[in-house]
């Protein structure tokens, strides 16, 4: 819905050339109007002018991007590169903008409303991820710091101070460059403060240094993903050395811990993560996926002293002792997001799984069972569990042994679903060969009947259709979901595991020569 209002802004806008002229004469309050009907349309160079002479206090993407009164779509998840790089380059040019139309007010810009998603509905189909952002902006502070050297001491430039808020993402091809901006920050009128902070593909010392220039006091979510080699070990040296007391969302990478292997004073350490953990009060989200836990879930979140609103222990082989401590404890009655796959639930701890469901039912948003070994046997007591969560918005459910029958019957669970939305569903197991075993392999996956897959993914859609609810989404996507920074950053992450890799063999290569 437009207001009349926001078509006119359009009617504007869709003429670059005149828009650019007549930008001097429009009133201050209509700047935010014109951004987002020029973000719509794709006019970068209007975008770009409209940021150079932005005359308000703050700039926020998220607001000017979300839904308003004049223009109620929410195209926060544009991340179209045309108009981020406009509207980024506008805000060096706004810095070294001397004869700006307005008196410069500016003092806070805000990039973290931005939502990275698959499907872009701009008309590029180009998109700046967090990680281009990261280094564009850092890039284009670097070079606001050469161009003020070359103008030497330039009031007009150097008094000029804003805070611009982001989500930095950085990997080894980054680093330097991130790091040198993050160095100079004082120096520069473009501050960036880091809400979020992103690394993969970094050794250990880098990444332990550049932490700390992030401003780790102000941090509010980190994720130390996939090649990052952090250990129990060195995440205690990481609490020990760096506070983090705004911190409300840690991610840690595969086999942090590994219980397997722990020792006495592996134990020692184990307790004392779980004490600085709990020194984090305000931490509500915690993914602890592919690290080893057999027993010791409790030791770790027990401390904390606020209750978790997303858990994410996917693949962690709890036991029967952690699924009891999961039901009971505090965190399950305030759970939205819990990720529990991996773990033979159905089968092994039905009960406590119909406990942890309950008591997660009022809360509970997403739902993710993936590799649970949910089979047709499962259905009346996943019934059961599901038809409690009335607020669930998303299940996903990949890679379990479900035919068509139980699919059907789980759908038409999902239609008195009030507000669920989304549905990632497996591939039914009578689509397989007969011998096909799960979990399946990866060269199994796509080893399937896709014809009938077709077939029964009509009949599956007609159930929401006959029930009204065409709203509620459903997708196989066979190699899981859509992950924006993985995609961005893939090539840098297959690089560094082959690295990896010839690593390994050499050290095996080293070790039988000298036992020869």
């Amino acid at each position: 819905m437009k207001t009349l209002k926001f078509i006119s802004a359009e009617s504007l806008v869709s003429n670059a050339v005149i828009a650019r002229r007549n930008l001097p004469s429009i009133t201050h309050n209509l700047y935010p109007l014109l951004f987002k009907a020029s973000y719509l349309l794709e006019q970068g160079e209007i975008i770009h002018d409209l940021v150079e002479n932005w005359p308000l206090e703050d700039l926020n993407l998220g607001k000017l991007l979300g839904s308003t009164l004049d223009h109620q779509e929410d195209i926060c998840h544009w991340t179209c590169r045309v108009n981020l790089e406009a509207c980024l380059t506008g805000l060096r040019d706004y810095v070294l903008n001397c004869s700006a139309t307005y008196t410069k007010r500016l003092k806070v810009v805000n990039l973290t409303g931005i939502k990275d998603v698959e499907v872009q509905l701009c008309k590029c189909k180009k998109t700046l991820g967090r990680w281009e952002r990261t280094k564009l902006l850092s890039q284009l502070c670097w070079d606001l710091l050469v161009e003020m050297q070359k103008q030497q001491f330039n009031p007009a430039i150097s008094d000029i101070t804003i805070d611009v808020l982001v989500n930095l993402f950085v990997t080894e091809r980054s680093y330097d460059l991130v790091v040198q901006v993050l160095l100079m920050r004082c120096h520069s009128p473009l501050k960036i403060r880091c809400m979020a902070f992103r690394a993969d593909s970094l050794a250990l010392r880098k990444f332990f240094y550049i932490i700390k220039l992030t401003e780790p006091a102000c941090l509010r979510k980190l994720e130390v993903v996939h090649n990052i080699r952090l250990q129990m070990e060195h995440l205690e040296v990481l609490l020990n050395n760096v506070n983090f007391p705004q911190l409300t969302s840690l991610t840690l990478p595969a086999r942090t811990f590994n219980v397997d292997r722990f020792t006495s004073e592996d134990e020692v350490v184990f307790t004392r993560i779980g004490e600085k953990l709990s020194n984090m009060t305000h931490l509500t989200q915690l993914s602890l996926a592919f690290s080893i836990l057999s027993g010791k879930i409790r030791k770790l979140l027990s401390p904390l002293k606020t209750p978790l609103k997303a858990l994410d222990v996917a693949n962690c082989s709890l036991n029967h002792v952690d699924m009891i401590y999961l039901a009971n404890s505090l965190h399950s009655e305030h759970l939205e997001v819990l990720d529990l796959s991996g773990h033979n639930m159905a089968e092994l701890y039905p009960s406590t799984f119909l406990k942890i469901l309950g008591r997660a039912s009022r809360t509970l948003r997403i739902l993710v069972l993936e590799e649970c070994n949910l089979s047709d046997t499962h259905v009346n007591m996943m019934t059961l569990g599901l038809m409690s969560c009335q607020q669930l918005e998303e299940f996903k459910f990949l890679g379990n042994p479900l035919s068509s029958r139980a699919l059907k019957c789980l759908f038409s669970v999902f239609t008195d679903l009030p507000v669920l939305k989304y549905i990632e569903f497996p591939v039914p197991k009578d689509c397989y060969p007969l011998d096909i075993t799960y979990p399946l392999e990866e060269t199994s996956l796509s080893n399937f009947d896709h014809e009938k897959y077709e077939e029964i993914r009509e009949e599956l859609n007609l159930i929401l259709l006959h029930a009204n609810r065409e709203d509620i989404i459903a997708s196989t996507p066979l190699y899981g979901c859509y992950d924006p920074d993985i995609q961005e950053t893939g090539n840098e992450l297959g690089a560094v595991l082959v690295r990896s890799f010839k690593e390994v063999i050499d050290n095996l290569l080293t070790t039988l020569q000298n036992i020869h």
